[in-house]
C-alpha cells in the first residue's frame, strides 16, 4: 500500500490504551506523528510512538467538552502546526437497560459518543479543507445493525455517527477531505473484560455468529485505520467499513 504518510499529523482519541493505543502504535509506524486525546495518562503509547520513530503529543483532553478540544487543537496546531488524519476511538459503553437509563445518563452517552464527533471535526476538519488532504475515521459499532439489548444510548450514538460520516462525506468531498467510519464487533480490551459483556454471553453469542471464530482484539482494526488514512483510498468516502470478522454480512 502506498501511504506517503511520512511528515502527516494523526489525531487519536482515546489513545492512551486498546484500540485507541493499537491505532496510534500503526499509524505511527505507518510514518505519522501522533497527537493523542485521553483523560488518562499515554504515556505507554507515546513510547511505543517513539519506538516506531515518530514524535508523539500525549495531551488531557475531555472530548465531550467543546472549550477542552478547543484547547487541545490549539496544543497539536502549536507542536505540530496540522492535523491529516482525525481517528475518533474514545467511547464510553456501560450496560445498561433502558428502562434504568435516566437523561443524565443518555445526555453523558450523547457527549461523550456523539457530541464529541461534532467538537473534533469543527476543530480540525477546516486545517484539511485549507491544506485540501484530509481523513477523518469514526469508530461506530455493529450494535447499530444488530439492535444489540442492554445498548440502546450507546447504539443510538454510534448510528448517528454512521449519519454523520454519510452527510460530512458529501459536504467536503471536493476538497479534498474523506470521512470514513470503522465498525468492530465486541472487542477483547480491558473495558470489556471488566464490564457484564462475558455475564451476558455478548462474547459467546458474536462468535457463534462471526465466520471468523475467535474473539476480536484491537490490533484487528489498525489494517483499516491505516487504509482509510492512506492515499490509496482517496476514492472511498462516506462509507462505514465493518471489521468484525463475518459477523455483520452485506
Amino acid at each position: 500500500m502506498s501511504s506517503g504518510s511520512n511528515g502527516r499529523v494523526a489525531v487519536v482519541t482515546g489513545g492512551a490504551s486498546s484500540i485507541g493505543q493499537a491505532v496510534a502504535r500503526r499509524l505511527a509506524q505507518d510514518g505519522h506523528d501522533i497527537s493523542i486525546a485521553d483523560i488518562a495518562p499515554a504515556d505507554e503509547t507515546a513510547g511505543m510512538v517513539a519506538e516506531a520513530g515518530r514524535r508523539c503529543l500525549p495531551l488531557s483532553c475531555d472530548i465531550s467538552s467543546g472549550e477542552s478540544v478547543r484547547a487541545f487543537a490549539d496544543s497539536v496546531f502549536g507542536q505540530f502546526g496540522r492535523c491529516d488524519v482525525l481517528v475518533a476511538c474514545a467511547a464510553i459503553y456501560p450496560i445498561m437497560d433502558f428502562a434504568e437509563t435516566t437523561w443524565e445518563d443518555w445526555r453523558r452517552y450523547m457527549a461523550v459518543n456523539l457530541d464529541s464527533l461534532f467538537h473534533l471535526t469543527k476543530a480540525f476538519l477546516p486545517g484539511m479543507v485549507n491544506a485540501g488532504w484530509g481523513r477523518i475515521i469514526a469508530f461506530t459499532s455493529t450494535t447499530f445493525y444488530a439492535g444489540t439489548p442492554h445498548f440502546v444510548a450507546y447504539t443510538t450514538t454510534k448510528g448517528g455517527m454512521i449519519g454523520f460520516v454519510r452527510a460530512l462525506a458529501t459536504e467536503v468531498g471536493e476538497a479534498g477531505v474523506t470521512v470514513n467510519a470503522i465498525a468492530p464487533s465486541i472487542t477483547r480490551t480491558a473495558g470489556t473484560l471488566a464490564g457484564r459483556q462475558q455475564e451476558l454471553g455478548m462474547f459467546d453469542a458474536c462468535l457463534s455468529l462471526q465466520a471468523i471464530k475467535r474473539t476480536e482484539e484491537p490490533e484487528d482494526l489498525v489494517g483499516a485505520v491505516s487504509f482509510f488514512a492512506s492515499d490509496d483510498a482517496a476514492f472511498i468516502t462516506g462509507q462505514t467499513l465493518p471489521v468484525d470478522g463475518g459477523l455483520v454480512r452485506g
